[in-house]
């Protein structure tokens, strides 16, 4: 008795190191990455047969009952993911419990248009898109904010997102990350901002976005829009007129182009555009709501990306002649 129990207690030695060191060797991969989508319910054989015939190189009885016996067939989650550098049975589990699904990311830039972001979307990798074929009114209806434009109404930044993942829920996180940014920023605003609302605060960061060549003179350039608006006195912003002419606009900005009317040709008409005309960043939302303590009415480009401030038009009419027009 002692014999066999002794021959028992070995074979038992030999099958748990065996099996130890079997969890721990790398399964080979048919290809660089395997993809496996797990659905929701889909049973632990299921699974190890999706791996197997995507080409995970195990015996899958094996790796069956591995899971069978680990105690964790019914915690796999959902999901798409992508198994590559070689896993052991061990990390592959691991991988499946955790939900360590596959990531995707996009960068939605400052500055841009809606109509550029919406083009993003549509090359971003692995990106179910469900806002093709919608108008922007139609995008704006599904996010819950009817008959709200949609320009300047996302946050930019870098959003992950699990492969398979939609643009429109993508969009919807953009939203709601605005949302937050924009309310925490006029909760900041100076005290004697000519703002009246956060729609507004909106409005002027997009314009401050878009005439910044410098990220220093944000709040410069903010102050001066800010007296304007305080003064009543027009933006008089290249920016918002380009975003009124929309497709007619070639590139070269003309005078008739500042003399057409539009909602946002800041030359004719006074106060902010009724829209945004990008999406600001997170800096530019700050810029307009705590613009700098100038005295400054005017600026004109350098043409190295900075700025030239003025408080009086002639001096900005010196200003423009030197950088503008080369004169001395």
């Amino acid at each position: 008795m002692k014999f066999i129990a002794s021959l028992l207690f070995l074979l038992a030695s030999l099958l748990f190191a065996s099996a130890t060191w079997w969890l721990q060797q790398p399964l080979a991969l048919k290809t660089d990455t395997v993809e496996l989508t797990v659905v929701p319910g889909m049973s632990a054989r299921a699974v190890v047969q999706s791996l197997v015939q995507g080409g995970v190189e195990v015996d899958p009885q094996l790796l069956y009952w591995w899971i069978r016996l680990s105690g964790q067939a019914r915690q796999i989650k959902a999901g798409s993911y992508e198994i590559s550098r070689s896993p052991t049975p061990r990390t592959l589990l691991a991988k499946l419990v955790r939900g360590e699904v596959a990531q995707r990311s996009v960068t939605l830039v400052e500055g841009l248009t809606f109509t550029q972001w919406r083009e993003l979307l549509g090359k971003a990798d692995r990106l179910k898109s469900e806002i093709k074929d919608l108008s922007d009114s139609a995008i704006m209806e599904k996010l819950g904010r009817p008959g709200l434009s949609p320009e300047g109404r996302f946050f930019p930044t870098t959003y992950t997102y699990a492969k398979g993942s939609s643009d429109l829920a993508l969009l919807r996180r953009a939203l709601l990350e605005m949302d937050q940014r924009l309310a925490a920023a006029w909760a900041e605003r100076a005290p004697d901002s000519p703002l009246k609302s956060p729609d507004e605060a909106l409005v002027l960061a997009s314009i401050v976005e878009k005439e910044t060549g410098r990220p220093t003179d944000r709040a410069e350039i903010s102050g001066v829009f800010n007296n304007r608006l305080r003064i009543g006195m027009r933006l008089q912003t290249d920016p918002s007129v380009i975003y009124g002419l929309g497709p007619k606009f070639d590139g070269n900005l003309r005078k008739r182009d500042l003399l057409a009317d539009t909602p946002w040709n800041t030359y004719t008409r006074a106060g902010l555009p009724p829209t945004p005309i990008a999406m600001p960043g997170q800096d530019a939302l700050l810029a307009a709501v705590q613009p700098a303590q100038t005295r400054a009415l005017y600026f004109v480009s350098r043409g190295d990306g900075t700025s030239e401030f003025s408080a009086t038009l002639e001096e900005h009419n010196r200003a423009v002649r030197k950088y503008q027009l080369g004169q001395r």
